[in-house]
């Protein structure tokens, strides 16, 4: 693999990791607010 190459395969690895750790902060902020409303319609 030619060091152009292997720059481009490392520059896609780190755009989907940070796609990655996106989706997942999103999908524990849905949890939070999630259970959040799920424990305000307990208490009202």
């Amino acid at each position: 693999m030619t060091p152009d190459e292997e720059q481009r395969r490392l520059a896609v690895q780190r755009r989907n990791a940070r796609v990655m750790a996106i989706v997942l902060g999103a999908f524990v902020i849905l949890m939070f607010a999630v259970s959040i409303a799920k424990i305000g319609m307990r208490h009202p």
